[in-house]
């Protein structure tokens, strides 16, 4: 975090550098045809409904009901009553980072690569038993697990579409609206994975800033912990594997809580700053560019001969090839998006030329007004996305995996469907305010054609600059890391060229970068106008410029969204009421996007939290993470379920403790005293391993020996058994001592042990029929009968 920081202050300079130029010398892209909603979900959630969820603790599966918020964060409660009151979740989860599997294969694949050396046995079975359920993990290298289930392939592919949504938007975390602080961080990130020898795209860029920087510190950390701790890791495959991902977990969360005070911290100091770098950069900006170009000049003539050798034998002839693999997925996407964009719209129409009522058509369109953030309805755009392949290129030019640009083709196809849906509101409520609600077919069709030629022509402009962005987020970091041994030594120099009054926004290092993307954005512009020009894709060329355009459209871009439903007289959409039909209080009032699952067989059987049937374990496992005869109660629902946090109790999965109970005679009890020593030595364990031993804790415990006075008393308050089991009507028997003997009856019997008895080893037939009343008297007879005699006449022979 201190090299971290050191970088974030240098390059939050420089950032701030490049926004006050950008501010005063002007400029920008292509102004788009679409209008831009600035807060879509304002007072929507995106989905709700009830699964099953693993608890690890109990080892049960519970019925959960889950809330999707307008901030795609997991909400789980108890039930769907307990979210309605406005109870305090059981459990949030924010989703960044994590990947949705829907098989246990999948998650079992990746379990077993988690740890070195362990490989999994054929035929191997999970530890989580599913009783034909069809399961939604979300999985994460370094941060807790969590299994759900459903019971229908229906609700498993609702539930997979909102979980990906969930993922896909939490991932995108970072501000775009932060000019200064998001280049900064995004910078720091990049140069201080590259002063490690990482170039190239990152999968774990995911989430808000603290998130990414314990992803950063992990990718360090997790290597080192998997070899320090996974060699003594103890116990059987499955054991050691659910100690490791405790361990992770434990490690991740506390270096998100450091990572996010300190980044905190940083920016805090870095923002008191601003002002008076704002104004010194406002005074001498002609002479701080001036300067730059000068040095940057200098870098030119070192590094370009070098660079334009690089592109012409190494990059060049690839461009064309690696433009195609992204042109095709990504076209077929957003062709898509308009396909169902025009969809909704033609049955719009429909239930208007049928007179489908003002009720209905103000549902449709309250329900297309939050069709971009539908999951399911978008599902099959983002999976045409999902079929780019990079293979072959990804191993020349060091691409870990294509998700990066998946993900981000995935957000832009949102945002275009966003801004065509929203322009559509617009300029219907604009028509409607004009020429009424007598021909509202004709002025649907009417705005659709004009908003269908402004998402062409947009979505044209995005994928350009989406192509041309992707390419060099794949090219440049090749060329860095192929130019590093021969440029990167040369470049100190050039700073003593560098005013030392503008040395905070000028440093070499992102200067010789710069220089290194001038190289090859030329090339890259003109493969991208090339596809323009040849017509590929549906892209059109840059200087073709819309006739119909709306020189006054943008004006509209200010208005707040239509409430159709409210406008129409209809009633709230479904979306807003609960699965029993009942609206909630005005005040939690929230209308879902997508709508409940409704099953043709009736409704789900576990709207109420009810406990399903028990697991069955494997054998192996049975007893060796949360212990026999516990409780199995569900954690308290202030708490998340707990992992190891303390040190101890991870010092505990890595050196487990073995107690061996040993029988010693008295004569030998005398030397032996209580305590722990250190040693050395070897002790076979159940499966046969020998496992290093290093401390031996003695715990020495003495019995008092009974003598036969005692014997005597203890067999005088037993009752004597009356025919006709009289006393066995009035006898109460404690329930703690019923439970504790049921329980012992479930253990498996073990071999007696005398020195571990408290009593005198005896046990009388009557032990059953203990009564807290007076003393017996004792009769000289066998049978109870005869002249009563004094407990001292009796002589006793112990055999």
């Amino acid at each position: 975090m201190k090299q971290f920081g050191k970088l974030y202050e240098q390059q939050y300079a420089v950032a701030l550098f490049n926004s006050v130029r950008f501010e005063i010398e002007g400029g920008g892209g292509t102004q788009s045809q679409l209008l831009h909603r600035k807060d879509p979900l304002a007072g929507h959630c995106i989905f709700s409904g009830s699964l099953y969820q693993y608890l690890e603790e109990t080892r049960k599966w519970r019925g959960r009901f889950v809330s999707v918020t307008n901030s795609y964060t997991l909400s789980l409660y108890d039930s769907q009553a307990a979210h309605d009151r406005g109870l305090q979740s059981r459990v949030t989860i924010n989703c960044a980072g994590y990947r949705v599997l829907c098989s246990m294969e999948e998650y079992m694949d990746v379990i077993h690569n988690s740890l070195p050396d362990i490989k999994a046995k054929v035929g191997n079975r999970p530890f989580i038993k599913l009783d034909n359920k069809l399961p939604l993990i979300l999985w994460h290298p370094y941060a807790r697990h969590y299994y759900f289930c459903v019971v229908t392939e229906k609700e498993q592919k609702k539930w997979l579409a909102v979980l990906r949504d969930c993922v896909r938007h939490s991932n995108n975390a970072l501000p775009e609206d932060c000019i200064v602080e998001t280049p900064a961080f995004t910078d720091s990130v990049r140069l201080y994975r590259q002063a490690k020898g990482h170039y190239g795209s990152w999968d774990m860029m995911c989430g808000a800033a603290p998130q990414i920087l314990a992803n950063l510190v992990m990718e360090t950390l997790h290597p080192q912990l998997r070899h320090v701790i996974g060699p003594r890791l103890k116990g059987k495959m499955q054991q050691r594997q659910r100690n490791w991902m405790l361990i992770c977990a434990a490690a991740y969360k506390q270096v998100l809580a450091q990572a996010s005070s300190q980044y905190e911290a940083l920016t805090e100091a870095c923002g008191a700053h601003r002002a008076q770098l704002d104004a010194r950069l406002r005074t001498d900006m002609d002479q701080i560019i001036t300067s730059k170009e000068h040095v940057t000049s200098k870098i030119r003539a070192l590094v370009l001969p070098k660079a334009e050798e690089l592109l012409r034998t190494s990059i060049q002839p690839y461009i064309n090839s690696i433009l195609e693999a992204l042109m095709e997925p990504t076209s077929r996407g957003f062709s898509e998006v308009r396909d169902v964009f025009f969809k909704e719209l033609v049955e719009i129409s429909k239930n208007s030329l049928n007179g489908g009522g003002k009720e209905k058509l103000g549902e449709q369109l309250d329900r297309l007004s939050m069709l971009a953030f539908h999951p399911v309805k978008m599902q099959g755009s983002y999976e045409k996305m999902e079929q780019l392949n990079l293979e072959g290129l990804q191993q020349r030019f060091d691409v870990s995996s294509p998700s990066v640009f998946i993900s981000r083709a995935q957000i832009l196809m949102r945002e275009q469907m966003d801004n065509a849906v929203y322009t559509f509101e617009q300029l219907l409520q604009q028509a409607l305010e004009a020429q009424g609600q007598d021909d509202v077919c004709n002025t649907i069709q009417k705005c659709q054609e004009r908003v269908l030629k402004k998402y062409d022509y947009d979505s044209s402009t995005v994928r350009k600059k989406f192509f041309r962005e992707a390419l060099l987020q794949i090219i440049i970091p090749y060329m860095l890391q192929q130019l590093a041994p021969a440029c990167t030594p040369e470049l100190p120099r050039f700073q003593e060229l560098i005013f030392e009054d503008f040395s905070r926004f000028l440093l070499v290092e992102n200067m010789y970068e710069e220089v290194v993307l001038q190289s090859v954005t030329k090339e890259i512009m003109m493969a991208v106008k090339e596809a323009a020009v040849q017509r590929k894709h549906n892209l059109y060329r840059d200087s073709m410029i819309l006739t119909s355009s709306d020189p006054n459209l943008h004006l509209l871009e200010e208005s707040p969204s239509v409430d159709w439903a409210a406008k129409f007289g209809g009633e709230e959409p479904d979306g807003s009421m609960n699965s029993s039909g009942e609206g909630r209080a005005p005040e939690r009032r929230r209308r879902q996007v997508v709508s409940m699952i409704h099953l043709d067989d009736g409704p789900l059987p576990y709207e109420s939290c009810l406990e399903v049937p028990a697991v069955e374990l494997i054998p192996e496992e049975d007893g060796q993470i949360f212990g026999e005869g516990e409780e199995e109660e569900e954690p308290d629902s202030s708490e998340d379920p707990k992992s190891p946090d303390s040190v101890n109790l991870i010092r505990d999965l890595i050196n487990p403790v073995v107690e061996v109970e040993i029988s010693t005679a008295e004569e030998q009890l005398s030397p032996v005293s209580s305590g722990t020593d250190a040693t050395k030595g070897l002790i076979a364990v159940e499966d046969g391993l020998l496992e290093e031993v290093t401390h031996v804790t003695t715990i020495v415990e003495s019995h008092s020996k009974k003598s036969p006075q005692t014997i005597l008393q203890k067999l005088g308050t037993v009752k004597k058994c009356e025919e006709g089991g009289a006393l066995q009507k009035e006898e109460k028997v404690d329930p703690e001592e019923e439970s504790e003997e049921e329980a012992v009856d479930e253990l498996p019997q073990l071999a007696a042990d005398s020195s571990s008895q408290n009593d005198s080893g005896f046990q009388s037939l009557t032990n059953d029929r203990l009564s807290q009343g007076e003393p017996l008297p004792i009769k000289a007879g066998l049978g109870g009968e005869g002249p009563t005699i004094s407990p001292t006449q009796v002589e006793v022979h112990l055999v």
